[in-house]
């Protein structure tokens, strides 16, 4: 089992010669800095120093060049090239149906799942090919845990639900160690440490969304994938979720999807912007990548005048 937060340049993905794994390509050139479109009207961030370390000052966890998805015949997200870093919270903020999703699906293989989906491009995890003939995407899938939308624990007890995924891996440790570690992790432990064996079912929803997380983390993944997971919470619950993730971030690295402006401005490092695009003749839509930089640049001095539009509310 691969510590939490450590680098997987190695070959736990794929079944060849650890010799073999040291051939990445080159990783797409750096986006260049935006130029300067302020609104009054842009969700409010704190006045900072935007600090732009060089590139071998920070470690890349996924290397992504000219990714796109297509579902059968129709073109879903297309010409996506960003890097995205170790330790950092990378929000992705963009209107419904611009692919936001179908993007970080691409980056633990969720989307094999789908009938007809195909990815193009290239996505590299620490160097190596996500999508490599010799891949096995469910130890992917052990690298890159997953938090969707709404809450998902399974019909068991809280203690089993953590627990459910060391035990099928063959976690020979503490368990009972590793249950409330999970649970003091996610933030969860005081509130559930006299009813462990009580259903999960009967927790409220923020409560069951930090199951989750302390499930996700129970395998000790390297990158934590979370798909808008405050979406369906009360207020109080999402500013539990959010102080989570930067705890979290000390130890792995997360992508998140969100509609909040507000939430990207506050907890994330990085933003990038997913656009629709459309085909007038066909009406067929499908998703970009606008920008991709600090998101203290991209809520203040935005390069592209989409980007300044969707965050100072012109249009959704």
């Amino acid at each position: 089992m691969v510590a939490a937060g450590s680098a997987v340049a190695d070959d736990v993905l794929l079944k060849r010669p650890a010799a073999d794994l040291l051939g990445a390509r080159p990783l797409p050139p750096g986006l260049h800095p935006p130029s300067s479109l302020g609104d009054p009207r842009m969700p409010e961030v704190e006045p900072q120093e935007v600090e732009r370390p060089g590139r071998s000052e920070q470690e890349i966890v996924f290397s992504l060049a000219n990714l796109g998805v297509t579902y059968g015949k129709s073109l879903a997200l297309t010409g996506v090239t960003m890097d995205i870093y170790k330790h950092q919270i990378t929000a992705i903020i963009g209107p419904s149906g611009c692919g936001k999703s179908t993007l970080i699906r691409c980056l633990n293989r969720m989307n094999d799942l789908i009938p007809g989906a195909a990815v193009t491009g290239s996505a590299f995890y620490h160097g190596e090919d996500l999508y490599g003939p010799r891949v096995d995407p469910v130890v992917v899938r052990r690298h890159i845990g997953m938090v969707f939308q709404r809450p998902n624990p399974f019909p068991k007890s809280i203690y089993d639900n953590v627990a459910f995924g060391p035990r099928i891996n063959g976690f020979k440790g503490d368990l009972d160690e590793l249950v409330e570690r999970c649970l003091r992790q996610a933030a969860l432990w005081d509130e559930v440490k006299n009813s462990l064996r009580k259903s999960a079912l009967a927790l409220s929803g923020g409560q069951q969304q930090r199951l989750c997380i302390a499930r996700a983390i129970a395998v000790e993944p390297d990158v934590i994938l979370m798909d808008e997971p405050a979406s369906a919470l009360d207020p109080i619950s999402t500013t539990k979720i959010e102080d989570l993730m930067q705890e979290l971030k000390e130890h792995y690295s997360i992508v998140i999807v969100t509609h909040n402006m507000q939430q990207a401005a506050r907890m994330s490092d990085k933003t990038a912007f997913l656009y629709t695009e459309v085909d007038q003749g066909t009406s067929e839509r499908w998703g970009i990548l606008v920008e991709y930089d600090a998101t203290g640049v991209m809520f203040t001095k935005p390069c592209d005048k989409r980007t300044e539009d969707y965050i100072s509310g012109r249009f959704g």
